[in-house]
C-alpha cells in the first residue's frame, strides 16, 4: 500500500490540488479504459472542490460524457432534504456539467428499503466496474471522531467483509445510513481523504500516528490492496503529526 500525506497552508491550496488530482485521474482513466469511475463524498468538505470543477475554466478539462458517478455513502433521506449528499452534489457540481443522467447512480430509493437498495447499488457498481470493483477514484472526508464514509466507530459495518455496500440504522443519529464498505473502498485505484480544520486535529493524529484501533478510529481501515491512499489536509489539522514538524 502506498500512503501519502500532503499538507497545505490553507484550504484554497488544498482544494485546487484536489481539483488538479481529480482532473488528472479522470483523464488517465478515460485514456486507458474509456471511462472514469468516481465515488463522491458528502458533508461540507467537497463543496469548494465541486465548485472549482464546475467552473468554466475547469469543467472543459474532463470529458464528462465518459464519467460515472457514485457516492461513498448517503444519509437515508429524500433528495430534497438538506442533509442529502446527493442534493448537495447536484447543486454544486452535477447540474453544471454535461454528464449523462444515466451515468449518475444515486444512493437512495423511494420504493426500496435501505437494505434492498444497498444490494441493488452493489449490483449497479458491478455492472459498471466489473467483478473487480476497482473505482478509479474514491473521495472521502473524515469526521471529528475518525469515521469515514458511513463507517462509524463501534458499528457492525466495520467488520463487514463480503458486501460491497451495506445499510444500517445508526442509533446516535436516529437514521439509516448506506455506505460503501471497507473491502470495496480498498479495491480503489486512488483513495483521497480531504480533511481540514482544528476539529480534525486529534482524529487525524490518531488515524495516522496513533495505536491501531479501527473500532475507535474507522479511517484506519483505509488500506488499498493495489492502489494509492492520499490524505489532503491543512497545517491546522496536521499540527500534531510528526510529518508536519
Amino acid at each position: 500500500m502506498e500512503k501519502l500525506i500532503r499538507i497545505f497552508d490553507n484550504t484554497q491550496q488544498l482544494t485546487e490540488a484536489a481539483a488538479t488530482l481529480f482532473i488528472a485521474t479522470a483523464k488517465q482513466a478515460i485514456a486507458e479504459n474509456g471511462k472514469f469511475t468516481v465515488a463522491l463524498t458528502g458533508g461540507s468538505s467537497p463543496i469548494a472542490l465541486h465548485k472549482i470543477l464546475a467552473s468554466a475554466e475547469y469543467q472543459t478539462m474532463i470529458d464528462w460524457e465518459k464519467v460515472f458517478v457514485f457516492w461513498g455513502d448517503e444519509r437515508w433521506v429524500p433528495f430534497d432534504d438538506e442533509r442529502s449528499n446527493t442534493k448537495m452534489a447536484f447543486e454544486t457540481l452535477l447540474n453544471h456539467v454535461p454528464i449523462p443522467k444515466d451515468h449518475i447512480y444515486k444512493m437512495y430509493s423511494e420504493t426500496l428499503s435501505p437494505e434492498e437498495h444497498a444490494a441493488q447499488y452493489e449490483a449497479e457498481i458491478k455492472a459498471v466496474l466489473g467483478e473487480n470493483g476497482a473505482f478509479d477514484l474514491i473521495l472521502l472526508g473524515m469526521g471529528d471522531d475518525g469515521h469515514t464514509a458511513s463507517l462509524f466507530p463501534h458499528t457492525a459495518v466495520l467488520a463487514e467483509d463480503k458486501k460491497w455496500v451495506d445499510a444500517y440504522y445508526l442509533e446516535p443519529q436516529s437514521m439509516y445510513r448506506i455506505t460503501l464498505t471497507a473491502p470495496l473502498i480498498n479495491r480503489a485505484k486512488n483513495i483521497v481523504v480531504i480533511t481540514f480544520g482544528e476539529k480534525k486535529t486529534d482524529a487525524l493524529y490518531e488515524v495516522l500516528e496513533g495505536e491501531r484501533n479501527p473500532q475507535e478510529y474507522p479511517s484506519q481501515l483505509l488500506a488499498p490492496t493495489n492502489g494509492k491512499l492520499l490524505f489532503l489536509t491543512d497545517r491546522v489539522a496536521a499540527s500534531r503529526l510528526n510529518t508536519s514538524k
